[in-house]
């Protein structure tokens, strides 16, 4: 099993809460805190009204929080431990000028919240943009050296008039929020000159008083501070806001520092956000990127340099503003959180750790039970006859054991044990990071009850639960492999304990010595997750155990689907024919079925291929047929096929549905249909087929499926979120890799015309405008574009609303909509078609509101060939086929 003794495993991955180990806790703050915030749910709970809330009152502000950013328990948690330590020591904040104009409502609604639960983080803000703008309408030009602005007389009058106006414009839009401020205009920083010679009147911050700011949160008040400096003999000097805030943390040596920024954090070399960086792992590797350079370089080291002067437990977050909130108060994040973490050490054999006894301890930390120490030897026995890696800090606050594969099993995480100061000392990110990157298949347990069991199912691409038990897995591709794991652990996984044998042995060891442990989340390397857990004690065993998921249909995997419908008489897994195999769509539907553990080819047929070896699947040799619709209608009537895929053009296969039909009429055997083309999309006789926005249930009763066209998928789940707040026709701007055009040679998939080039088609009445038009029941205006690269599409959709509207409140509806939806992502920024090539889902962002609040535009991307039509296509075969709804889809 594995453990966790300070209740906390939801920070196994991006991210770990940083909190000093010992610090004071603030009397009284926790319980003030909890009582605001309980109070605030129990009034919004009683409220019934939808008006829009304009006013950022506390108990609005916790409403949103709480509907936006997590759960109520993930808010109390991070609420309960940023309130431990005394008030000035929360965070430092740090507002730049672009900020200040184009974000300030957001800003102001982050800062609010804080303020109404009892949270008073230090702000100092810049106006660099602001200045620039005023210079230049002075005639002024702005002169900079080395990257830094030369300020002269007339340069510094500007400043300091302008920084008096962009702090009372924060404080006063913070007042009628409700929130008590204390501008700080001077007499905090002290400066002596930067280099006279080389920049004039530019400080270097030489002292922080710190009596002002603490004599403002003593009364209540959020400090607001400019980043302007003063000299003993009172000469005022222009300090960089990033300098001003950095030399604020080493004096107050606050939980953050949070740099509000535009783009809402670091980026790598492909365009992905990072979610988390652990400086003393990581620090020489991104300093080695050839795509870490200029401005992210120039960051990360600033940073490095500024957190090797703080305490261990504190941390950098570069958030955008509207995402603040999510920000602090989940396990996910939103920004990218910079830490130092902590160096791990490796053993692969008990002598290696040196110090038996004090491993010894370690395991029995958090044991129960009079036999603690008796087991622990015992495991201690094991692991000196038996292979591992072991992974643990200097001081043992953190240990995990992993159990290498073997030809019976993947390799499992046996035994996570963390004290409290390894989780504030933000241990546990970088162990599983590690753990990934040596072990790409993982297995481990939990109980069903352990009420964490969400940020599992989270973190891991596969789960099955059984007798209150649940199996979680990651990096296990082979659905073969998949399905041996999931039906040795629900069949034998028990009964081997009596065994014998040496692999039983290990088993057995393995529980007996772990059985007390918390089991661990997994680390997610592409999007990591931090926090603290909580009292709920995760039990794991040898082999880790997956929960049944509480949606519909789109669960985990089955290894013996109900047959239903099928009525299949025979054993194994259920036979597909795939009738127009030829095309991009049918290749990209052949590679997901050569992975499911429960499907395989029958027939595939193509006339222009008839006769030749299909390629790319493995499970058997497949011949290409020419199937007649006759062909069809007498297989069909022998219950030789479960399922029949129509991958043809439009207008094509209607001869071939009817002889499916035709032969249901004579056989018991009724077997299911899945029409990829647009035949049938507008026939009310057959179920549409998007899970995420049909009813699951009707797609899992249904014989006769029509699978959505790739550019209606993408643009309905685009646009469902805002269906009752339209106000008029939305205009969706849809562009297209050429593989959308077929393997017919036409101009739409001629890489030399599409070169330089963008091609409109079909600027009115596409049948997909038809179709989106259709299923949303509101009129939509589609106009489809097609561009040089292979495959992948984008919509920019402008969305006119029927009443006012942020970009917060919008996203949150779309956050709310796709919750659990394992295809849909919702991000903040514009996603990109680069970062959906080749995916099986949906990202959807942007959420960028007009000014006058009444239009937003929202992006989406799709890969067409996936989730437009192979993905989802194999989606709507497992519902309707009893099986789990992204069996044999990877789910990233």
């Amino acid at each position: 099993m594995l453990s966790s003794s300070v209740r906390a495993f939801r920070a196994g991955t991006r991210r770990c809460t940083r909190l000093p180990v010992n610090v004071a806790p603030r009397t009284a703050a926790p319980a003030i805190a909890s009582t605001r915030l309980a109070e605030c749910t129990r009034r919004a709970a009683l409220s019934t009204s939808t008006k829009q809330l304009t006013d950022l009152s506390t108990r609005g502000i916790v409403i949103q929080t709480l509907s936006s950013v997590g759960s109520r328990r993930e808010v109390q948690q991070y609420l309960s431990h940023f309130t431990s330590v005394s008030s000035q020591r929360f965070a430092v904040i740090k507002v730049g000028g672009a900020i200040l104009t184009d974000y300030l409502d957001e800003l102001c609604n982050s800062l609010a919240f804080l303020y109404h639960v009892g949270l008073y983080p230090v702000v100092v803000h810049g106006a660099g943009p602001q200045l620039n703008k005023l210079l230049e309408d002075a005639g002024v030009e702005p002169q900079f050296e080395e990257g830094i602005r030369i300020t002269d007389n007339k340069t510094l009058a500007v400043a300091r008039k302008l920084f008096m106006e962009e702090n009372q414009k924060l404080t006063n839009r913070l007042e009628e929020m409700g929130v008590h401020v204390r501008p700080i205009t001077h007499g905090v920083l002290e400066a002596d000159y930067l280099n006279k010679e080389k920049w004039n009147l530019v400080g270097k911050v030489t002292n922080v008083n710190k009596d002002m700011i603490e004599m403002a949160i003593n009364h209540r008040c959020l400090p607001v501070l400019t980043s302007l400096a003063y000299t003993p003999d009172g000469q005022c000097l222009n300090v960089n806001a990033d300098v001003a805030a950095a030399e604020l943390a080493r004096a107050l040596e606050p939980l953050k520092v949070v740099y509000l920024s535009e783009k809402g954090g670091l980026f790598d070399g492909e365009g992905g956000k990072i979610s988390a960086i652990n400086l003393d792992e990581e620090f020489d590797w991104y300093m080695s990127q050839a795509w870490c350079k200029y401005g992210t370089r120039l960051k990360i080291r600033e940073i490095k340099d500024l957190l090797d002067t703080l305490p261990r437990s504190s941390s950098v977050a570069i958030i955008h503003p509207q995402d603040l909130q999510k920000e602090l108060f989940t396990d996910s994040g939103a920004g990218t959180l910079i830490r130092r973490g902590n160096k791990l050490l490796y053993a692969e054999s008990v002598q290696e750790f040196g110090d038996v006894q004090k491993l010894r301890e370690v395991l029995v930390r958090d044991r129960e039970g009079p036999n603690s120490r008796q087991t622990v030897d015992t495991y201690l026995d094991f692991l000196k006859e038996n292979k591992f890696k072991a992974y643990y800090d200097s001081d043992m606050n953190a240990l995990a054991v992993v159990l290498p594969a073997t030809d019976k099993r993947p390799a499992t995480l046996a035994t996570l044990t963390i004290t409290k100061s390894g989780w504030l000392g933000n241990i546990a990110d970088n162990l599983f990071t590690a753990i990934k990157k040596d072990f790409p298949e993982l297995v481990w347990t939990v109980k069903e009850d352990d009420e964490n069991l969400t940020w599992f199912w989270d973190k891991a691409d596969g789960s099955l639960s059984v007798n209150g038990n649940v199996l979680f897995w990651y990096g296990i591709v082979d659905g073969s492999k998949t399905l041996s794991v999931m039906q040795d652990f629900e069949a034998h996984g028990r009964e081997m304990l009596g065994d014998s044998n040496l692999e039983a042995r290990m088993h057995r060891a393995a529980l007996n010595a772990t059985e007390s442990y918390p089991s661990a989340p997994r680390a997610s390397v592409a999007q990591q997750a931090r926090g603290f857990g909580t009292s709920t004690r995760s039990r794991s065993s040898w082999l880790p155990k997956v929960p049944s998921q509480n949606r519909g249909f789109a669960t985990t995997t089955n290894p013996n689907p109900p047959l239903g419908k099928r009525n299949k008489t025979r054993d194994g897994p259920a036979k597909v024919a795939l009738i127009g195999a030829r095309g991009f769509t049918g290749q990209a539907l052949i590679s997901l079925l050569n992975s499911h553990p429960n499907m395989e080819l029958a027939h595939v047929s193509s006339r222009e291929l008839n006769g030749t070896i299909l390629e790319g699947y493995d499970k058997a040799q497949i011949t290409y047929e020419n199937l007649s619709p006759d062909d069809v209608r007498d297989m069909e009537k022998r219950g030789e096929i479960d399922c029949w895929v129509m991958a043809l053009p439009n207008g094509v296969c209607k001869p071939f549905v009817e002889a499916v039909h035709e032969g249901r009429k004579a056989s018991a055997h009724k077997s299911v249909i899945v029409d990829l083309s647009a035949d049938y999309r507008f026939d009310s006789s057959w179920t549409y087929g998007l899970p995420e926005l049909v009813q699951r249930q009707k797609i899992h009763d249904a014989l006769d499926i029509a699978n959505p066209g790739c550019y209606a998928t993408g643009a309905q789940l685009g646009l469902a979120p805002l269906v009752e707040h339209l106000g008029g026709e939305p205009s969706v701007f849809g562009v297209s890799g050429y593989s959308g055009a077929g393997t017919k040679p036409s101009p739409k998939n001629d890489v030399e015309l599409l070169t330089n080039n963008l091609i409109p088609y079909s600027l009115t009445d596409h049948i997909h405008e038809r179709e989106i038009s259709a299923q949303l029941g509101h009129s939509v205006a589609f106009t489809p574009h097609v561009a040089v690269w292979f495959q992948g599409i984008h919509h920019t959709i402008n969305i006119p609303l029927n009443k006012t509207m942020t970009s917060r409140d919008i996203r949150q509806l779309y956050q709310e909509r796709y919750a659990g939806e394992k295809l849909v992502k919702v991000v903040g920024e514009a996603p990109t078609v680069k970062a959906i090539s080749g995916k099986h889902g949906v990202e959807i962002g942007g959420f960028a509101v007009h000014s006058s609040g009444k239009r937003v535009v929202v992006c989406a991307t799709i890969d067409n060939l996936l989730k437009g039509a192979a993905t989802q296509c194999l989606q709507n075969m497992n519902l309707a086929l009893g099986y789990g709804e992204y069996e044999g889809i990877p789910v990233l």
